[in-house]
């Protein structure tokens, strides 16, 4: 626990510090964000800094590792007993998932700022991009054992916990070729979902902090419940849970250090840099503490913000008739005559929920098998 406390508070402390300084470094490099035509409310935020995502993955990594070398130190010299967590292959997974795509996102960034326009890679370089890091993930994830012969992933379905639907029905082959198209789906969804609420300022950062909350307390409750720690009918399976509660921890610190600057007026945005990122992350830390049709649950934004542009296309390629006076939703509101400030907290609010929903969801579900 411990450890976890203190990972999302570097993090906290690395984004809180460090983002006002990177504010500085992009503004004399003139790194601004481009704006669509077509958002006229959002003109006055052209030229605002950008790419703000890099120091959210910066100040994870900070989180992660400095609490891991900090507990060493503090244990190697007889300064503090705790129980820590190695380094586990879990956690560097949903690490790579983050700096994969937040790789992706700044090359995305990069070519809307040098090409001076809204649009950055195209949908097929950006595709290709997310399949190739969710790809090497979802192999790894499946395939890297531990001591005790298990894999950090499984090819079964889950929503709490694996269910009884395994995609290797037909053998490990066809299963793991099953399951890397399943990662691919959801990792390629959550990081576009959460990249289509990045629209206005504090939105997805915000909702954000609230679904890695929810994975520190759920990966934690796996490592409490672990068949490991507490054998029984209604245990975890999973052996790196521990160390997967830092991750999220120390994405949720990030997250919430970078708020402070990225709330309305934002002094700086985060961009698909961090946008696509969060996303992968998610998706990874669903996938390993076995929760993937959950991640839908307590990213009901994300989802509901998502199926409002599905609609807004289908319809008008079927009718030519828009749902929406423009897609995604956060944006719709806007055009009727929300305040930008009152769209978010009400959309925070929808997140909330969909947050409590999804851990009552799983906690409700351990209490019936016990």
């Amino acid at each position: 626990m411990v450890n976890v406390m203190l990972a999302g508070g570097l993090a906290l402390l690395v984004s809180l510090l460090g983002t006002p300084l990177f504010i500085r470094f992009l503004v004399r490099r003139g790194y601004g964000q481009p704006i669509h035509d077509d958002l006229t409310l959002h003109h006055v935020k052209r030229g605002k800094p950008t790419m703000g995502g890099a120091v959210v993955i910066g100040a994870a990594l900070v989180g992660y590792f400095g609490s891991h070398l900090l507990l060493l130190g503090l244990d190697a010299g007889d300064l503090a007993r705790v129980t820590t967590s190695p380094v586990s292959v879990s956690a560097l997974l949903v690490l790579f998932l983050l700096v994969g795509l937040g790789a992706v996102g700044f090359l995305d960034d990069f070519t809307k700022i040098r090409a001076e326009r809204s649009l950055g890679l195209t949908s097929r370089q950006k595709l290709a991009g997310q399949t190739l890091v969710t790809v090497v993930f979802a192999a790894l994830a499946l395939w890297l054992t531990d001591e005790h012969g298990k894999a950090p992933a499984s090819t079964a379905i889950s929503f709490v916990r694996d269910t009884r639907l395994d995609l290797a029905f037909a053998g490990p082959v066809v299963g793991s070729l099953l399951f890397l198209l399943w990662a691919n789906l959801l990792i390629t969804g959550a990081s576009n979902g959460v990249n289509l609420t990045d629209g206005l300022d504090g939105l997805a950062i915000g909702a954000s902090v609230m679904v890695f909350g929810a994975y520190t307390m759920i990966s934690l409750w796996q490592h409490n419940a672990s068949c490991s720690l507490a054998p029984g009918p209604s245990c975890y399976p999973g052996s790196d849970a521990l160390d997967l509660a830092v991750v999220a921890a120390a994405v949720a610190g990030a997250c919430f250090g970078f708020l402070w600057w990225n709330a309305a007026p934002a002094s700086i945005i985060m961009g698909d840099t961090g946008s696509l990122s969060l996303g992968a992350a998610l998706a990874g830390l669903a996938v390993l503490t076995r929760t993937e049709l959950l991640l839908g649950v307590l990213g009901g934004l994300f989802v509901i913000v998502t199926l409002s542009v599905i609609i807004q296309v289908v319809s008008f390629r079927t009718r030519g008739k828009r749902v929406f006076r423009i897609a995604p939703l956060h944006h719709h509101f806007e055009v009727v005559g929300w305040a930008e400030i009152t769209i978010v907290i009400r959309f925070w609010i929808v997140a909330g929920i969909c947050v409590l929903a999804g851990l009552g969801l799983f906690y409700g579900e351990w209490v019936v098998t016990t």
